[in-house]
């Protein structure tokens, strides 16, 4: 048991996939690997024109964003740290539960 717990301990800590694209649409599918600190990162200007992509999670404020995406002059963005939690609005009761699973396995780690 103790191994499979530093299995998931470890495992927690590892690289997340997001979906990488620009568009208006929401329908996003295309796929990318990030970096072990990156976060997946959904960004929407005012327009609706919607950017994910993997991004460091040290960058997910607004000041940065801003100054990272220029050519957006106002928008709204969220970031989150499990697998394709970047997708689509519709299937966000299912980053909610990846989000909270995350949690509860960082918690379970630290105690």
């Amino acid at each position: 048991i103790i191994v499979g717990l530093e299995y998931i301990c470890v495992f927690s800590g590892s690289a997340i996939r997001c979906y990488s694209c620009k568009d208006y649409t929401a329908s996003c599918s295309k796929q990318r690997d990030c970096s072990y600190d990156d976060a997946c990162l959904t960004l929407t200007e005012r327009g609706g024109q919607t950017y994910r992509q993997c991004l460091k999670y040290s960058d997910c404020e607004y000041s940065r964003l801003g100054q990272m995406f220029p050519q957006v002059s106002s928008f709204t963005f969220k970031c989150c740290n499990s697998d394709l939690c970047n997708s689509a609005p519709s299937s966000s009761a299912s980053s909610l539960i990846g989000l909270l699973a995350s949690l509860a396995v960082i918690w379970w780690c630290m105690h």
